[in-house]
């Protein structure tokens, strides 16, 4: 499981990968690309095997590839996360601890400064100087989340503790976050019902609400549950359903895919955007951007927000959509006048296996790096404009799959 990242696994044996480049006379070994971009790429391979990190000092074109290059991470499933110029390379462990590997760039080349073991964690974010961690339990047996807040600078482990799930809702059902987020100098926490026994595989009762807790830093002290009931929850599992923009305004997405048992779809609410103004603790009753009506008939699946109110974001029509399902078309939102341009110059949905979920943006107001992977089994960086809702093709990343583009001075 990633961050805002899936694996795509391919049908292919890996060593296939080798073996044809060696038979093939014609072709030559892509050398290392030191730059200050940072590419995750899960080679092709018919098993789980682990990522390597790649670095690339231009994404609009080139080419990289894996094939001896790149450093390989330690372990199967890895999720990824940059706070403080450090590049944050996490272990999912499966339910058991995993490790935390930490670069930086010298250079134009990934220098390890650390590795530490942690517990395999469902949420994560940069709050201040830390990046907070929460292990989030789904059993009606154990109402206990922990959490733990990793220092960016030390890169250790500097304070833990437990928030109660079962508490914070009072309906019967535990709440499980899909995501946390530094919104001033509090916490946000946007969290899904789940009724959390008789395997109901994240089943609720109540579809037709969003919540935020909202929790003390560094103490994480339950402070005040904001609640609405014009969508369904905010996010989805793993992914992160709040953005705030330069004013100090807060916006949600909902994909509204919340379910009865895990897969039978049960709100009554369309996908949809919502905001928390600036200091104000309250959804905005005066906003709501229906997005299945301004699109057509999508719904939004993952977002990056590159600046100026406008997002990249993935959609699916809404007749596809699931609860674990992302969108293999983008658009371009703009929240500010609750507008949504479907993007231009992308391969068809049904040439693409796989769109990164982790994506980099130099916060401009126009730009963001997408990863495509086709099924093909070629991928590509795609330099996605805001300004004109057109991707361009760029860098070719060769040898496995991108799960993750980001970039450290």
């Amino acid at each position: 499981m990633k961050t805002n990242i899936t694996k795509a696994f391919l049908a292919l044996a890996f060593a296939a990968v080798f073996a044809s480049c060696s038979k093939n006379s014609d072709s030559e070994a892509v050398a290392n690309d030191p730059g200050n971009y940072i590419l995750a790429v899960t080679p092709v391979a018919s098993t789980a095997v682990a990522d390597y990190l790649l670095t690339a000092s231009d994404l609009d074109k080139g080419t990289v590839s894996i094939l001896g290059n790149g450093i390989e991470q330690d372990g199967t499933y890895r999720y990824y996360v940059t706070a403080n110029n450090k590049f944050f390379s996490m272990l999912y462990g499966q339910g058991n601890p995993g490790a935390v590997t930490t670069y930086n760039i010298t250079n134009g080349k990934l220098t390890k400064l650390s590795n530490f073991a942690s517990e395999t964690v469902q949420a994560f974010a940069p709050v201040n100087d830390d990046i907070l961690m929460l292990k989030i339990p789904r059993a009606i047996t154990n109402p206990l989340a922990n959490f733990y807040r990793v220092n960016t600078t030390s890169m250790l482990i500097v304070g833990e503790g437990t928030v109660n799930t079962q508490t914070i809702l009072g309906n019967g059902e535990s709440a499980f976050f899909s995501w946390i987020k530094q919104v001033g100098t509090k916490v946000y926490a946007p969290f899904f019902s789940i009724k959390a026994c008789c395997g109901a595989a994240f089943g609720t009762a109540f579809p037709d609400q969003a919540w935020i807790a909202v929790y003390s830093y560094p103490g994480m002290q339950l402070e005040k549950v904001i609640t609405d009931n014009r969508t369904s929850f905010i996010g989805r599992y793993f992914t992160d359903g709040l953005a705030v923009v330069e004013n100090g305004d807060t916006y949600a997405f909902s994909s509204s895919v919340a379910t009865s048992n895990g897969t039978i779809l049960n709100s009554t609410k369309p996908s949809a955007i919502t905001r928390l103004k600036s200091g104000v603790t309250e959804f905005d009753q005066t906003y709501l951007f229906n997005f299945e009506t301004k699109s057509n008939g999508y719904v939004i699946t993952n977002w990056t927000y590159v600046g100026a109110n406008n997002f990249v974001a993935n959609v699916s029509k809404k007749a596809d959509r699931g609860a674990y399902t992302v969108g293999n078309e983008l658009a371009i939102v703009n929240v500010a006048d609750q507008s949504v341009k479907m993007v231009t110059g992308m391969p068809l949905p049904s040439e693409i296996a796989s769109i990164t979920s982790n994506n980099y943006s130099p916060k401009d107001g126009k730009t963001a790096y997408y990863g495509v992977n086709l099924k093909t089994g070629a991928s590509y960086v795609y330099k996605i404009d805001a300004s004109t809702a057109v991707a361009t093709q760029g860098l070719k990343v060769e040898g496995g799959s991108l799960t993750a583009i980001q970039n450290i001075k």
